[in-house]
């Protein structure tokens, strides 16, 4: 390589994703001159494949389920039908006009939005095999590794000859598929198992675990498999896969095991959903000095630095929470750190929310991490329909809880129920300052709203539990 032909630039960015692109377009704006090297979405996966496609079609899902439930609101529907293809093709417009937002952030910025397969080829430089024919090597005074993960596939015998959808293709869908097979228990295969069959198709999950939500608590575990249940979603719970042999989309059988005998199951339709790889391979990290993790992943400190000088990290790619809010607070660390600040990624609440209808979010400890860390608490809990906004809106189903250690502090918040999402932001807002639970109990919050129910939560009678003794009162 001729170093003449190297183009120099304050910072280059490998990937455009959440935390890559708010940081290229930061630092454009400060006058810095950038470069953001993608190889195929425009603004990552968030906009695209992810986040807010899968959300789009989650939401037609949930105008289906009231459609169906219309006689329950005093509406007359005598008879409907899904059109698959113009679900999809809701999806598809909402995508392209956030890639046209995207690109004008980038036009408008300043940082250049290079298309094409980036490799390092030696300490803080990169080669990109550009989309369109031919090549161009830049170098970074700074560089971020922003390249993210795809869909994992087990090593499952025939799995992979069976051409199974992930979350890309299922969105891709113009018909409805007879039976999907979803081959995995966590968050996108809760989503779109449910997604799916409220759009019209027969549904059945296999997980190798022995309940839903295992790393939750088990009674929000025990309500996701209840609610499916009653949508008649099929679980198989509990079960080894031997082998897939057939074509998604046409036919599809699976061989597993559950209960000490070998079964078989068919479906027209399999979508994997069996967790993330980093993608860090044939990128050239060895050749930029970029030390990977056990599991691939880019090996990080706390300050997001990788180590190679010059060389950082954001996103899911570092291995951490996989969630689009984790990256953009990466940005904001790296935004920092760049300009001299020691920000680091320690400390750091970070929110979970699973977009199944009703929603599971927590945010803090829950149960079973306090138990397991011997913090006494106490635990208040109340259902869904004691939230009165829930009855106005024929969604009571659920509970919300909180985890109060001392000095009166929220350790912890879980629900399960409507908008669970935003009842959790709100008690994280709380946590954020620090106040204690009384402040939330005795505010004066608006009447009917769902945030209300917050004043039933922490009036309700506590039970308190001291883990080192297994007492509960």
């Amino acid at each position: 390589m001729n170093s003449s032909s190297t183009e120099e630039f304050d910072l280059v960015v490998l990937g455009s994703g959440e935390g890559s692109k708010f940081l290229a377009w930061t630092s454009a704006r400060q006058g810095k001159k950038v470069a953001v090297i993608e190889h195929r979405w425009i603004g990552g996966s968030c906009p695209n494949v992810a986040c807010l496609p899968s959300k789009n079609i989650i939401h037609s899902a949930k105008v289906a389920s009231y459609v169906a439930r219309a006689e329950e609101f005093g509406i007359c529907v005598p008879e409907y039908s899904i059109d698959m293809a113009k679900v999809t093709e809701r999806k598809r417009s909402m995508v392209q006009s956030l890639i046209d937002i995207h690109v004008r952030n980038f036009e408008t910025s300043g940082a250049e939005l290079i298309l094409g397969h980036g490799t390092f080829v030696a300490p803080r430089t990169i080669q990109v095999d550009l989309q369109h024919g031919g090549q161009r090597h830049l170098r970074g005074a700074n560089v971020v590794i922003g390249t993210g993960t795809r869909a994992s596939l087990d090593d499952v015998p025939g799995l992979e000859a069976a051409r199974p959808m992930t979350h890309i293709e299922v969105m891709e869908l113009n018909e409805l598929p007879r039976h999907l097979l979803v081959f995995g228990g966590g968050y996108v295969g809760l989503e779109f198992a449910q997604a799916f069959r409220r759009l019209g198709s027969q549904v059945t999950i296999v997980d190798h675990n022995a309940s839903l939500l295992h790393r939750e608590d088990p009674d929000a575990g025990a309500a996701m498999e209840a609610l499916f249940q009653e949508e008649s979603i099929h679980l198989i719970l509990n079960a080894k896969v031997r082998n897939v042999s057939g074509r998604s989309g046409q036919s599809i059988t699976l061989t597993y095991v559950a209960e000490g005998s070998e079964q078989t199951l068919e479906a027209s339709h399999l979508l994997v959903a069996l967790g993330r790889t980093p993608n860090t391979q044939n990128i050239g990290l060895d050749l930029a000095g970029v030390e990977l993790t056990s599991g691939g992943y880019v090996k990080v400190d706390r300050h997001l630095r990788t180590s190679a000088d010059g060389v950082w990290a954001c996103g899911d790619v570092t291995g951490g929470p996989q969630f689009t809010h984790v990256a953009f607070d990466d940005f904001r660390i790296l935004r920092d750190n760049l300009a001299g600040g020691d920000r680091a990624t320690t400390g750091r609440r970070v929110p979970y929310s699973l977009f199944t209808d009703p929603e599971l979010a927590h945010i803090g400890l829950n149960e079973t991490e306090a138990n397991a860390l011997r913090i006494p608490y106490r635990i208040f809990k109340i259902a869904m329909a004691a939230d009165l906004r829930t009855r106005t809106l024929s969604e009571t189903r659920g509970f919300m809880k909180a985890l109060v250690g001392a000095n009166d502090q929220i350790l912890g918040f879980s629900v399960f129920g409507v908008d669970g999402g935003e009842l959790m932001s709100a008690v994280q807002i709380a946590m954020i300052g620090n106040l204690p639970y009384t402040a939330i109990r005795d505010a004066m919050l608006a009447h009917p709203t769902l945030i209300e129910g917050l004043i039933v939560l922490f009036s309700s009678v506590p039970s308190v539990v001291d883990p080192a003794t297994c007492g509960k009162a």
